[in-house]
This record gives C-alpha cells, sequence and structure tokens, in this order.
C-alpha cells in the first residue's frame, strides 16, 4: 500500500468477522488487532483484561459510572463499564492507527477513527441462520441456544455502540463498505475488501 490505510470491521455476531479481519490483514501484510486492543488497553490503565472484557458484554442500560473508583487502579470489576475504559480503549486505537497500517476489529474503531482521512469502514451482515450455524461451529454455542445467543449478542454491540457514539450501529452511512456474507465466502469477502482499498 503506498500510504496508510486503517480498515476498520463492524460485524453482526457470527458474519465472519473476525475470520475476515485476520485473512485481510495477513494478505495486505499489516498488523491486525481485536482481542489485541484489550491486552494494550489493560496494560495502559492496570485494570485487568476481565474488566475490559465485562465492558463489552454489558448492555448499555445497565452501566454505571465511576470514575474516581477506576482512576484509582483498583483491578476490580465491580463496574460492568465507566466512561474511563471506554476512553483509554479510543485512545489505544488511535496511538495503533497513527503506528501504520492495520486492520481493526469491532470496539467502535470506525467511530473512534471518523476523522482519519486513511480510514476504511466494513461493516459485515449475514443471514440469521448462517450466523447462528457459524456460531455453533466456530464459538462452541449450543445449538439449542444459539439463535437467542446470535440476537443478545447484536443487541448489546449495538447499545454499546449507540450509547458511547450517539450513533446508529449497522447504518449505512456510518460505513463505506456493507457486505453481506451469506452471499460470498469468506475469501471472496476479503478479495473486494482489498480490491476497495486498493482504490482509496
Amino acid at each position: 500500500m503506498k500510504q496508510n490505510k486503517i480498515i476498520t470491521i463492524s460485524r453482526q455476531y457470527g458474519s465472519g468477522g473476525r475470520i475476515v479481519g485476520k485473512k485481510l490483514a495477513d494478505a495486505l501484510g499489516v498488523p491486525f488487532y481485536d482481542n489485541e486492543l484489550i491486552n494494550l488497553a489493560a496494560e495502559k490503565t492496570g485494570l485487568s483484561k476481565e474488566c475490559f472484557k465485562e465492558a463489552e458484554n454489558t448492555s448499555a442500560g445497565n452501566l454505571l459510572f465511576s470514575i474516581t473508583s477506576l482512576a484509582s487502579g483498583m483491578d476490580s470489576c465491580g463496574l460492568p463499564l465507566s466512561e474511563k475504559i471506554f476512553l483509554v480503549q479510543s485512545q489505544v486505537i488511535k496511538e495503533v492507527a497513527e503506528e501504520g497500517s492495520c486492520v481493526i476489529v469491532g470496539r467502535s474503531a470506525n467511530y473512534v477513527l471518523s476523522e482519519n482521512p486513511n480510514c476504511i469502514n466494513v461493516f459485515l451482515q449475514a443471514d440469521l441462520k448462517d450466523r447462528v450455524e457459524r456460531a455453533v461451529r466456530h464459538y462452541d454455542l449450543p445449538e439449542k441456544n444459539a439463535e437467542a445467543a446470535v440476537i443478545k449478542t447484536d443487541k448489546r454491540r449495538a447499545n454499546y455502540y449507540n450509547y458511547f457514539t450517539g450513533g446508529k450501529w449497522g447504518k449505512a452511512e456510518n460505513y463505506d463498505l456493507i457486505l453481506n456474507t451469506s452471499r460470498l465466502d469468506l475469501d471472496h469477502v476479503v478479495e473486494v475488501i482489498k480490491t476497495y482499498v486498493s482504490y482509496r
């Protein structure tokens, strides 16, 4: 790539976003960030990784905010999420983007990097039955409860994104590309994104 390109991938649960992101990063020869962002943010704050994971798994309707409690450096997950956690994670996203080209999955990265002219934002979706099937196959979800878990996870992601960004998760205006992974296999999805990136 002639200049730095940061590709963010937002995705419905089970649409293959992490798989696509990793394949894309490998194909482009650039760093890949997903759970790695949690590790970096945890190191920066001194908070445990579990706090960040708990934050992402909590719906916005249950958020409790106490910046002073977290500022003390306590290693407790008593608070499901805080503004400090979101801000620190946002700072880490901006830092890795400044370091050079990369692929970032999730974490509202398209919003965090909205002022970065080198940012390309992708949203992946898929038919519910395909997402449920992938979740069972790749994430070991019990088949009996898989559909409910997929729907619940998407609702949680939407709540998180909408709460912190003031935008709407999955809304077309927030992305450069929206692809349905039920229509193409994931390797072809990677090729489509690569082609788009090459024209930018």
